[in-house]
């Protein structure tokens, strides 16, 4: 199949470096490329281990409605805040 591919400055210089190092020429490394990431897209994809965040009570609710800002602001900075 014959294409017309536009690459972005930083892809075509990376594919050029690489298709100097491996004695390519831009066609087989380009589809050297596509197979590697087809390939990989294929595979199932394998989960690193859980992280998990320590949890801890912050007490009681001082604002009942996070969507009044002002009674959010009072809250935090007092009522002089005005």
């Amino acid at each position: 199949m014959r294409t017309t591919l536009t690459l972005d400055a930083d892809v075509a210089a990376e594919i050029d470096r690489r298709r100097r190092e491996h004695d390519h020429t831009l066609k087989e490394e380009v589809n050297h490329l596509l197979r590697l990431g087809l390939h990989q897209d294929r595979q199932p994809r394998e989960h690193g281990e859980r992280y998990r965040t320590a949890t801890f009570s912050v007490g009681r609710v001082l604002v009942e409605d996070l969507d009044d800002i002002v009674e959010v602001i009072a809250c935090a900075e007092g009522e002089d805040f005005r």
